[in-house]
């Protein structure tokens, strides 16, 4: 077998595995007498394939995220009883029945709006374009509204496979109301209730039928993938907009409305021939507690994110005296064990002045994060975000690397030398010796 390895280290072959375990993995097939190339083929489609995409659209508050949160069997969307709580569209991993697919939670649409639900309606069409199958969800208590109409016209150009789901039926009562939805012309309405889990089971068979076919669930998920980057910061300071011009195309909703993005979105961008994964985080405000709703929840997504991710992106807005906030979300970062790129957004907005005093203060109020990779950049126009990848690079080098034990015992005997301990009665504490207990992040161990 050709074992061909890439230049990013990683094992074409054979997926998530390393040479000695996947040799070790095929003995333990052949003793379970699996055939070999079967089992090379399941390795394959783990790690590959793309994932099916379904779209759940409809307009606001017909319970959209519910019903994402019950397909994908865990509270993840942002969820609110008040329209127009979701706005960017954000994708989930889901599987049902042994097969995997990609569910895309997007915001109502509604027809002749502006400004940000002109934004949210835009990235909602662009969902129903790139999937595979649509789920249309439909308030069966309130019945087939104007706008639900305007949806179907919409569904009928695209040419999608369409599911109907006939949301908020809690009981035998309400299936009336569902049945009365054939009139919008798209087959079988599924009375569902995303908010106790009554008959999506049926409806998502319905969406197995209409989904293409995929790769079969495999032994769990593939290790690795590309690197997570969280794009951190206060609301407004241009999150969103730095992804965008990242991606070179309006992957999320910006408005000039502080706290515009809830949920966390991924975005797969190419930078520099590798692959990261963005994530977009909403803004984090001064105290989480005393926040109620939808941005209470979005602050819950945010410190989710950061956990996930490898790298936090600081975005600091230059334009602006570095706030206590801004300090506070690079304390919760370092906190995190997070490697740390400090990114100050709005530079273009500079004149010299300006400039002189954020140099004084990054000196006096980001001391802690002084070793940090920083860049000057603006969102807007794009200036210097060639600069981003190789502090990411410098940032991920940092978080991963591991100090020889006899060249640290050597940096701290210089250290102690230097700045002996102070005598405390009568006695003097002594560092015996050092060690690197791990990395990512490094974690050091020092016995005294």
């Amino acid at each position: 077998m050709n074992d061909q390895i890439h230049s990013d280290g990683s094992d074409h072959e054979h997926g998530a595995l390393g040479d000695a375990e996947y040799a070790e993995f095929m003995e333990l097939a052949a003793q379970e007498g699996f055939d070999p190339e079967d089992v090379e083929g399941a390795i394959g489609e783990a790690g590959h394939g793309p994932l099916p995409v379904l779209a759940v659209v409809g307009r606001p508050n017909v319970g959209k995220s519910t019903l994402v949160n019950r397909i994908i069997g865990r509270r993840e969307a942002v969820v609110q009883d008040k329209p127009g709580v979701t706005r960017d569209r954000v994708s989930y991993e889901a599987e049902w029945a042994g097969r995997r697919f990609k569910v895309v939670d997007t915001g109502g649409w509604e027809q002749d709006v502006l400004g940000l639900d002109a934004s949210v309606a835009a990235q909602a069409e662009y969902a129903i374009e790139t999937a595979d199958a649509v789920v249309f969800v439909v308030d069966s208590t309130v019945g087939a509204t104007d706008t639900d109409e305007a949806v179907v016209k919409l569904l009928r150009r695209a040419g999608k496979p369409v599911v109907l789901c006939a949301n908020k039926v809690d009981g035998q009562s309400g299936e009336a109301d569902a049945s009365a939805l054939w009139s919008l012309g798209l087959g079988q309405p599924h009375p569902v209730s995303s908010l106790h889990g009554r008959g999506t089971g049926d409806m998502l068979d319905a969406v197995l039928e209409a989904l293409p076919e995929a790769p079969a669930q495999s032994f769990g998920t593939a290790v690795g993938g590309p690197r997570r980057i969280a794009l951190i910061g206060r609301p407004n300071v241009g999150k969103s907009s730095l992804l965008n011009k990242v991606a070179n195309e309006d992957r999320v909703v910006v408005n000039e409305l502080a706290g515009t993005t809830r949920d966390p979105v991924d975005e797969l961008i190419t930078l520099g021939g590798i692959t990261w994964k963005f994530i977009d985080t909403a803004g984090i405000r001064r105290r989480v507690h005393l926040q109620e709703g939808a941005d209470y929840y979005a602050s819950l997504r945010t410190a989710a994110a950061v956990e996930k991710a490898e790298v936090a992106v600081i975005l600091i807005d230059s334009s602006e005296s570095i706030s206590v906030q801004d300090q506070r979300i690079v304390t919760m970062a370092v906190e995190a064990g997070r490697a740390i790129v400090v990114a100050f957004n709005k530079w273009d907005t500079l004149d010299e002045e300006r400039r002189y005093y954020l140099e004084r203060e990054i000196e006096t109020e980001l001391a802690q994060v002084a070793w940090a990779p920083r860049v000057n950049v603006s969102a807007l126009t794009g200036r210097h975000m060639e600069k981003l990848v190789p502090a990411i690079e410098t940032a991920l080098a940092g978080w991963e690397t591991r100090v020889p034990t006899g060249r640290l015992n050597a940096f701290l005997g210089e250290i102690v030398a230097s700045h002996p301990h102070p005598i405390r009665g009568g006695k003097q504490p002594r560092i015996l010796f050092g060690t690197q207990a791990g990395t990512t992040p490094p974690r050091f161990v020092l016995f005294a």
